[in-house]
C-alpha cells in the first residue's frame, strides 16, 4: 500500500537582512514535509523493510519533489538540497532511514533539479513538535560552502508516536554575505589535492 499521509506542510522562509545588513540577493529556503503513518508501526521488529520501502518511498519522493518545484518556480532555480526524517517515539530511526535512504525516494528530486551531488540528510526520532533539521548543500558542488545551510522547523502535532515526518529541502541562493570561502582554498593551503575535497 502507498504511504498513508495525514498532512503535508510547505515551509518557505525568505531572509532579507542578515547581520544587520540587507542581502543583495535574499535567501529563500523551502521545505516540503509529509506526515505519514509509520508502515511498520505495531508490528514488533520487522526484519525485511523492503516491501514497504517499495510501496511508500517512490510516491513520497515524487509528491515532495512536486511541492518543491511548485514553490521554487522550477528545478533549475534550486541551488542546494537535502532531506530528513523524524520518526515518532514508537518507531525506529531505521524506519525513517528506510524511506529516505533509497534511490526510489531521492532520484525523483535529484533528476528534477539536475543534481550531481548526494542529498545531505538527517534521520532522528522524537515526539510531536520535535525539531526537524534539513541540511543542505550545493546540488552539484560539495565544496561550495556558501550553500551549507540548514532548514529548521517544527510541526506542533507531529510526529505522533506511530508516524514519520519525511521532508525534502531546497535553497534559492546561498547564505547572505558568505565570506568564509570554499573548501578548495583550504585544500591548496594545506597542500591537498583540490580534486579530492574530502582531503583523504
Amino acid at each position: 500500500m502507498p504511504a498513508t499521509i495525514r498532512k503535508t506542510l510547505l515551509h518557505v522562509e525568505n531572509t532579507l537582512i542578515e547581520g544587520g545588513k540587507t542581502a543583495e540577493r535574499p535567501l529563500t529556503l523551502i521545505a516540503a514535509v509529509a506526515v505519514v503513518t509509520n508502515p511498520w508501526a505495531g508490528r514488533g521488529f520487522v526484519e525485511d523493510l523492503r516491501p514497504e520501502i517499495h510501496d511508500c518511498a517512490p510516491g513520497l519522493g515524487h509528491m515532495l519533489t512536486e511541492m518543491i518545484l511548485e514553490a521554487s518556480g522550477g528545478g533549475d532555480r534550486v541551488e542546494a538540497y537535502g532531506k530528513a526524517a523524524v520518526v515518532g517515539v514508537n518507531g525506529e530511526v531505521e524506519h525513517g532511514s528506510a524511506l529516505i535512504h533509497t534511490l526510489r525516494f531521492g532520484n525523483a528530486y535529484r533528476e528534477a533539479v539536475g543534481a550531481k551531488s548526494y542529498l545531505a540528510f538527517t534521520n532522528t526520532r522524537g515526539p510531536a513538535n520535535a525539531a526537524m533539521q534539513i541540511p543542505l548543500m550545493d546540488k552539484n558542488d560539495g565544496g561550495r560552502r556558501s550553500h551549507y545551510l540548514t532548514i529548521h522547523l517544527q510541526v506542533a502535532d507531529a510526529p505522533a508516536p506511530d508516524e514519520i515526518m519525511i521532508a525534502l529541502g531546497a535553497s534559492i541562493g546561498g547564505r547572505p554575505h558568505h565570506r568564509i570561502g570554499d573548501r578548495y582554498q583550504d585544500l591548496k593551503d594545506l597542500g591537498h589535492d583540490v580534486d579530492n575535497p574530502a582531503a583523504v
